[in-house]
C-alpha cells in the first residue's frame, strides 16, 4: 500500500522527536486518513529549515514499513 502526504516540520520541532520525547509523527494523507510514521524515517530529509515537502510512504499488507520517499 502507498500513502501520499505533505509534511512541514520545523527544525526545532523535529529535534523534539530526535531527542526521543516522541517517536511518531502524525500526518494526514491525501485521502484524509491519519498515519503515525516513525520519526526516524524522516531523518534523511532534515535540513536547516526542517522537513518540508510531499512524501510517499510504502507499507506491506500488514502495515510494516517499506520506504519513505520525497516526491
Amino acid at each position: 500500500m502507498q500513502f501520499y502526504f505533505t509534511c512541514q516540520i520545523s527544525y526545532d520541532k523535529y529535534l523534539y522527536y530526535y531527542k526521543g520525547y516522541a517517536d511518531k509523527i502524525e500526518v494526514r494523507d491525501i485521502t484524509g486518513q491519519y498515519l503515525h510514521v516513525n520519526a526516524k524515517y524522516f531523518k534523511p530529509y532534515l535540513t536547516r529549515n526542517g522537513i518540508n515537502g510531499q512524501f510517499r510512504l510504502l507499507v506491506d499488507a500488514k502495515g510494516n514499513f517499506i520506504s519513505l520517499d520525497k516526491v
